[in-house]
């Protein structure tokens, strides 16, 4: 409760921790003590000025962010990305590489580990210090981390991911879907800060949701909750790769540059572009009209590689609109593509103030 307290403020007298904390000074003395011992509390120094003015201040402490340091990591198809922060989730550096996405399980990690490695170089702090590590990662992610169904990325299914990530770091890791992720980041910091209950759709040939309801994540009995990609089962057997193909030819479903290219001949008046991207945009409808039936949120955030074709965005809201008994507002993601490594932060900070500050209800349900 005394370093809740002291999170939410600059900085804080005994007085002040007393009287939001309800607990007695001789226990919130007793509680400061042992928090300055244990590196997490320090004395604030006194401004000069004010020492002058008031004789011998009363003593001010602060919640000590840089006693560690987390971070949030994303492993795509085309790249590999880290951002590091202090425990008040304040950013101290991002970074990122790209990647093949023919590239092994073993090759993309290593892309990681290296990633990390110069992010911390660079930011002058060492492994040791990191508390927690969160990760977002295509495909189904069961609890401890092992990627039980990943198509989006070569040799995924069945890589046991989080036991990987924890050779390389002393702390806890946390694997969570990439759509989950995002979700968390948009409800964090994005266009969702305002509203608890969220669909977040990383759009793409393959597009997954992740959803919060009452400001929890819902990942689903078995983490597959918004896996809408694979509605094309339901007796469609056309996929999205096909549809949004000009030619006899699908797209590869990893390749987001033809997808570009495709919107891009279509706004300039292509007759062939305009079909496709409309087929595609039907398509995107109708799964992410399902989970709005489903779920009734009260805003859909569109973002993957779509977040940048503003084309998706008035469709969707018509379409959904046609579709849905209760329409929900419709955004891009304010975020971009740091979406998901900074959902996987908000995850890895959720995890640490769950075990210092014991803050109850906390947006990832674990």
């Amino acid at each position: 409760m005394v370093l809740h307290a002291l999170q939410g403020a600059d900085s804080a007298t005994l007085t002040e921790i007393t009287r939001v904390t309800g607990l007695s000074r001789p226990t919130v003395e007793g509680v400061v003590e042992g928090l300055i011992e244990a590196g997490l509390v320090v004395e604030a120094p006194v401004e000069e000025g004010a020492a002058r003015r008031q004789g011998r201040p009363a003593r001010r402490f602060r919640f000590r962010a840089e006693a560690g340091h987390l971070l949030g990591l994303e492993i795509g198809p085309h790249r590999v990305a880290a951002v590091l922060s202090d425990l008040d989730g304040k950013v101290l550096g991002a970074g990122q590489k790209e990647v093949d996405e023919t590239a092994s399980s073993d090759e993309r990690l290593e892309r990681l580990r290296t990633c990390v490695a110069e992010l911390l170089r660079r930011a002058g702090i060492a492994r040791g210090s990191l508390r927690a590590v969160g990760v977002g990662s295509p495909g189904i992610v069961e609890a401890d981390g092992t990627v039980r169904l990943g198509t989006a990325l070569p040799g995924w299914t069945g890589l046991p991911l989080g036991e990987r990530l924890r050779r390389s770091f002393k702390c806890p890791v946390l694997v969570e879907n990439d759509a989950n992720a995002a979700a968390v980041a948009e409800h964090w910091k994005g266009v969702a800060r305002d509203s608890d209950d969220v669909v977040f759709v990383l759009a793409g040939l393959s597009p997954g949701a992740g959803s919060l309801i009452g400001g929890r994540l819902h990942r689903g009995y078995g983490g597959a909750a918004g896996e809408i990609g694979a509605l094309h089962l339901l007796g469609r057997e056309v996929t999205p790769e096909t549809l949004l193909s000009t030619t006899d030819e699908p797209l590869h479903p990893l390749d987001e540059q033809a997808v570009t290219e495709v919107f891009r001949h279509a706004r300039e008046g292509d007759v062939g572009a305009k079909a496709a991207v409309e087929r595609y945009t039907q398509r995107l409808v109708h799964d992410v009209a399902a989970l709005v039936l489903a779920l009734d949120p009260e805003l859909v955030v569109i973002g993957g590689w779509a977040a940048g074709l503003d084309d998706v965005l008035e469709p969707l809201r018509r379409e959904l609109t046609r579709f849905c008994l209760r329409p929900p507002r419709v955004e891009l993601s304010m975020l971009g593509e740091a979406a998901v490594a900074t959902g996987a932060l908000r995850l890895a900070l959720d995890h640490v103030e769950g075990e210092l500050f014991a803050v109850e209800g906390t947006v990832t349900g674990r």
